[in-house]
């Protein structure tokens, strides 16, 4: 289920809380001449090239000058994957920060990305407030929040095999700092949800308190819309009611 291969890689903790997390600021609305509205992005064909500009909310890795980067604006989300970037200005992607990206629009196994981009950096800030996805769980619309920093409120810990509330890796096969994989639950319908451990890696808090769930336990939960074969949240954030 792991699309990166393992190899060194700087993980970035990006958010106000220990943990993972974010607060909301105000983006501007005007897009500079010859960029995409998120709406035109939506639109445009896979493979062809887009050109945007998008606030980084959280940086996932860094290896051999090549980011991997959660980026939003008010409209929506990019996910930026392997965009060239130097390990120097891989510093400068702090949450908020303003960038201008070029690339090309594609899709893997249902996570729409921006990949072989480049970016400059602009002026302005904007970091997203999370929100609230839990009654879109299993409508045609949740893919319209995709790679969104996202909540899920009141869901409960199921089952994730031979009674354990989570796995390492999607089969268990998995130790210690690989990612997690659980299943929550709402309204009767199951859902797989992860923390990606290069985005949220073993000494986080919401590493350690997904190890320490138990089935049936009650949560409200933060993290970015992913999507593999299906909504797929890499959860940042994890809060046992």
């Amino acid at each position: 289920m792991k699309k990166y291969l393992a190899v060194m890689l700087t993980v970035a903790m990006t958010f106000a809380l220990a943990g993972c997390g974010a607060s909301g600021e105000s983006a501007e609305d005007e897009k500079s001449e010859g960029v995409m509205t998120y709406a035109e992005y939506v639109a445009a064909d896979l493979d062809m090239e887009v050109v945007v500009e998008t606030y980084v909310q959280a940086k996932q890795s860094w290896w051999d000058d090549k980011a991997t980067v959660y980026t939003q604006d008010k409209d929506g989300a990019y996910f930026l994957y392997d965009m060239a970037c130097s390990e120097e200005d891989y510093e400068k992607l702090t949450p908020g920060t303003k960038i201008k990206v070029t690339g090309y629009k594609a899709e893997w196994s249902g996570e729409v990305e921006i990949i072989d981009a480049t970016f400059e950096i602009e002026d302005g800030s904007y970091v997203a407030e999370a929100l609230d996805v839990t009654d879109l769980l299993g409508s045609d619309d949740l893919i319209n929040h995709q790679n969104e920093f996202v909540s899920f409120k009141d869901m409960t810990v199921e089952d994730s095999g031979d009674g354990a509330a989570f796995l390492y890796s999607w089969d268990g096969s998995g130790s210690d700092g690989d990612d997690l994989y659980f299943n929550v639950s709402s309204n009767g319908q199951t859902y797989t949800f992860t923390v990606e451990s290069y985005l949220c890696d073993n000494t986080t808090e919401v590493y350690n308190t997904v190890k320490n769930l138990k089935v049936g336990d009650t949560v409200d939960m933060e993290g970015f819309l992913y999507w593999y074969e299906g909504v797929n949240p890499h959860i940042t954030s994890v809060t046992v009611k």
